[in-house]
């Protein structure tokens, strides 16, 4: 098979994994077409990495994977040095800046571990080759062949794939638990390690640096927004997780056990977990604070922290002049930057509805929450108004791809057409409708 049909199908065969960000990454390189995809660098850069499989031959039978043993399409396999060859060339050519490589299980784990890290030994030592790499690690593999995977790459993954052990067991019979937490747990302990080793000896080998990651399918079974965020809150917490993605299932396979093909992917419900996530990790929030097992579904209209100022408006107002860090993170408009900036400003004298605007409040939001120097008892609460404020006017524009190297139609998100009508609780209803219906509802709760 010539090197670009190989191309194009491993590259297509890897669109589905989310898992690709290089967020700290250190080793020096320079910043598309099919298999690229847009991650953010440590200090805001937006880099491209080539997103490609070692191979789509697999002999698991994942019911919910395109390249399951039981599909029927075009297979193919890298040889090390082709990929090797492949990923310079685009390198030196400035069409990337690192690597993301994935692979399907060809004849063992082990067996496919072996050929990912000879392409990328070849790389590192036969190319100098020092943009970043993200590579996922084969459940099931030796324990000495993720470490050594981890002296190539700058970011291991290993996918942890459903919610929960039952799912897991129903729609990847192949992969169990243990055999998904063990490497998650080797790669901790040997993160840990190697901090230390790299503080005693200058010359240390690197292990990982970016640290690891793993992903979750989301909308495949029916496990709960709330299973989802306290698994995750887990890994962050027992496994030193740098991130954990969430990838809305996309229907490439018919199966009984699986949502029919003609649903659509549940983009908003990825895009919830993700804010979700992002305040567990950066505001202080925990799972629990989030959502419960009395209400397991993240609220499509409002992100995450609205949703949470909406139903504790008791915690409401916060005096800008006197509140925590902690409290501070809890305002909607005010974020980490912006909460840091409060609390050094406000050493030199109170804080107005001016001040705050100049620091980067979103006063649209915040307003109704804060106590300032110019109101020190909070601003009266109008609930349509308030809601108005915090609710997501872009929640119907949710259609994202990868980019592709053999096709040059720009991508854009698309908006339901005008007089389009939505599936919610009450029925089948307008946008406008929709949104109206929401403001009441939430406007009860205040």
């Amino acid at each position: 098979m010539e090197l670009m049909n190989k191309l194009t199908i491993l590259t297509d065969g890897a669109k589905y994994d989310a898992a690709c960000t290089s967020s700290g990454a250190d080793r020096p390189g320079k910043t598309v077409m099919a298999g690229c995809c847009h991650s953010f660098s440590a200090d805001g850069r937006c880099v491209t990495l080539l997103k490609v499989l070692m191979s789509n031959n697999c002999i698991y039978n994942c019911k919910y994977c395109v390249n399951s043993a039981s599909s029927d399409v075009a297979r193919a396999t890298f040889t090390p040095d082709e990929l090797a060859e492949l990923t310079i060339q685009f390198y030196r050519r400035n069409y990337i800046e690192g690597l993301f490589l994935s692979s399907g299980v060809v004849e063992s784990p082990d067996h496919t571990m072996e050929l990912m890290i000879n392409a990328l030994a070849l790389l590192r030592k036969k190319h100098n080759f020092l943009g970043y790499i993200h590579a996922k690690a084969i459940p099931g593999s030796s324990p000495e062949l993720i470490y050594r995977l981890g002296l190539f790459a700058d970011r291991i993954s290993v996918n942890i794939e459903m919610p929960s052990e039952k799912s897991l067991a129903l729609l990847a019979p192949n992969k169990t638990k243990e055999s998904i937490l063990a490497p998650m747990r080797q790669i901790k302990n040997t993160l840990t390690d190697n901090t230390h080793a790299l503080a005693q000896y200058k010359n240390a080998p690197k292990f990982a640096s970016a640290g690891q990651a793993t992903q979750m399918i989301i909308g495949a079974t029916a496990d709960t927004d709330y299973q989802i965020i306290t698994l995750a809150s887990a890994l962050y917490e027992k496994y030193s997780m740098k991130r954990v993605f969430y990838s809305a299932y996309i229907p490439v396979m018919e199966n009984s056990l699986l949502p029919a093909v003609a649903s659509p992917p549940p983009l908003l419900r990825e895009h919830r977990l993700y804010q979700a996530d992002f305040l567990m990790r950066q505001y202080e929030f925990t799972s629990d604070e989030i959502l419960s097992e009395d209400t397991p579904t993240l609220n499509p209209y409002l992100d995450p922290k609205c949703n949470w100022a909406i139903n504790n408006i008791h915690f409401f107002p916060v005096n800008v002049n006197t509140a925590s860090l902690r409290d501070l993170l809890r305002v909607p408009g005010i974020g980490p930057t912006s909460a840091r900036r409060i609390v050094t400003a406000r050493r030199e004298g109170k804080l107005g509805l001016d001040e705050l605007k100049r620091i980067g409040v979103v006063l649209k939001r915040a307003k109704y929450f804060i106590a300032t120097k110019d109101n020190t008892t909070g601003l009266r609460l109008d609930k349509h108004l308030t809601v108005r404020a915090l609710i997501d006017p872009k929640i119907f524009a949710f259609n994202t791809e990868q980019l592709s190297l053999f096709d040059d139609t720009p991508i854009s998100p698309a908006l339901p057409p005008a007089g389009a009508l939505i599936p919610t609780g009450s029925g089948m209803l307008s946008i406008s409708e929709a949104v109206e219906e929401a403001v009441l509802c939430l406007s009860a709760k205040l």
